[in-house]
């Protein structure tokens, strides 16, 4: 396994790589040094999330393993078909896949490779529910700047 870690807007992310392929990227919600990517991959991944970071419509275009049960891979998918600034309730999403919210919640709180795979952009009906598996302060943070700049 590969890691480095990067400097992002609202704080930090891990980026892990396994040989070429991008296998989990996690928010740090506290300080760590930073580790400049090593690998052809990380480096290319780093200068995407920088490319989204300065343009929300920015596409990303990275080999990546998801590895879940073929429902979470069905949610990650839908997912992906979220435009920026544009989310979608629990609720929604779950009509679409025909489901229930809590169980599009708990496929959005394993994704392995957030901000890829816009797990931030399903909220709930009646503010931002939860991110990162959990609704503490310090990551529902990091999900309203992405939220916020996804809205510019």
């Amino acid at each position: 396994m590969d890691i480095a870690v990067i400097d992002a807007p609202f704080g930090q992310l891990r980026l892990i790589a396994d040989h070429d392929i991008l296998a989990g990227i996690e928010f740090l919600l506290e300080r760590e040094q930073t580790k400049n990517p090593a690998t052809p991959l990380l480096r290319e991944t780093a200068a995407q999330l920088c490319a989204y970071f300065n343009n929300p419509q920015h596409q990303f275009d990275l080999p990546t393993r998801l590895d879940g049960t073929p429902f979470q891979l069905k949610v990650w998918q839908a997912l992906c078909e979220i435009p920026p600034g544009d989310p979608l309730t629990y609720g929604q999403l779950a009509k679409k896949l025909a489901t229930a919210p809590r169980a599009v919640g708990s496929a959005c709180g394993a994704n392995p490779i957030p901000v890829i795979v816009p797990c931030h952009r399903v909220v709930s009906a009646g503010g931002l529910g939860g991110f990162m598996g959990t609704r503490f302060l310090g990551p529902l943070n990091i999900k309203s700047w992405l939220l916020a700049h996804e809205r510019k």
